[in-house]
């Protein structure tokens, strides 16, 4: 699971496996080690990449799935609302948690409140990020 989880995340930074052996002071290949579940972390490196990507070490250890309680509270979801939503409807709202480029002109003060609008919006992003790939 933390491997799978680490990847997702850097993934989802478009960082590279470079990128992220530099932050930790380590070589590519020990960093993708980590990524390829061939190697684990100390708990020093562990902590700092739950603090880079912004997720507590229970996410990140795969002993929990809710990557930030924080973020949903400001989100207006509690813990027990997002773990009852399908994988689906976890992968909407964590992207739009995630996104630090992602701005609101009229937030809502619950997301789930316009998660429909969301989901739309998300299948649309996906679409312009293939047609990007395939350039």
């Amino acid at each position: 699971m933390f491997a799978q989880r680490l990847k997702s995340l850097r993934k989802n930074k478009k960082l590279t496996q470079s990128d992220m052996a530099n932050m930790l002071g380590i070589t590519r290949q020990g960093y993708a080690k980590y990524e390829n579940d061939e190697s684990e972390p100390d708990l020093a490196t562990i902590d700092k990449l739950a603090e880079f990507f912004n997720v507590t070490t229970d996410y990140l250890l795969g002993r929990s799935d809710i990557m930030n309680p924080r973020l949903f509270e400001n989100a207006g979801i509690t813990n027990q609302e997002y773990l009852n939503l399908s994988a689906y409807q976890k992968e909407v709202v964590d992207f739009f948690l995630t996104r630090e480029n992602l701005q609101f002109y009229d937030r809502p003060k619950r997301l789930l409140d316009a998660l429909e609008q969301f989901e739309i919006f998300y299948e649309y992003w996906k679409k312009q990020q293939e047609q990007k790939d395939e350039e």
